[in-house]
């Protein structure tokens, strides 16, 4: 017999002790707000039996596991519940966040634009023929024409 052998005498003795003392004690002692199977000073006893029948016990039994199964469900629908509520928080806050960047991108591309705007009316305005340089005589599409020669007076009209 190893230890084996000695494991199994052990729970075999525990279960017998334990059944004999379940019998012997059929007293259960009230002692102030805690319950004990010995008696104590000031302590009266109480009656622990059920009277209930098997049927009543497993109907009670049944309904208990019922009750539980329901609780797990109900528990499974509440956790779904806050997770979906959780989620259009989520999506709401993010949503949110995006129309304000949204919003500040376009407040920063209008003051850009009225900055630009005044810059511009500041500047001196470009002409918008252009002239050119050189002393070829053609002329291009886009260039001026030529001023007229004023004649001028000579003196001797101014005399006369």
């Amino acid at each position: 017999m190893g230890k084996f052998g000695l494991a199994m005498f052990l729970i075999a003795a525990c279960a017998y002790s334990n059944g004999v003392a379940a019998q012997g004690s059929a007293k259960t002692w009230r002692c102030g707000s805690t319950y004990s199977d010995r008696p104590c000073e000031g302590g009266k006893t109480v009656k622990v039996d059920d009277p209930r029948s098997d049927a009543d016990r497993r109907a009670a039994e049944a309904g208990a596991k019922s009750n539980s199964a329901q609780a797990d469900k109900l528990e499974r629908s509440r956790l779904s519940l806050e997770k979906a509520a959780y989620d259009r928080d989520r999506q709401a806050a993010r949503e949110a966040r995006s129309a304000a960047l949204a919003e500040r991108r376009m407040a920063l591309s209008e003051q850009q634009a009225r900055e630009r705007a005044t810059k511009a009316a500041g500047d001196p305005r470009k002409s918008t023929m252009s002239f050119n340089s050189g002393g070829s005589g053609s002329k291009s599409a886009g260039d001026a024409p030529a001023p007229k020669k004023k004649k001028r007076k000579s003196r001797d009209s101014d005399a006369g």
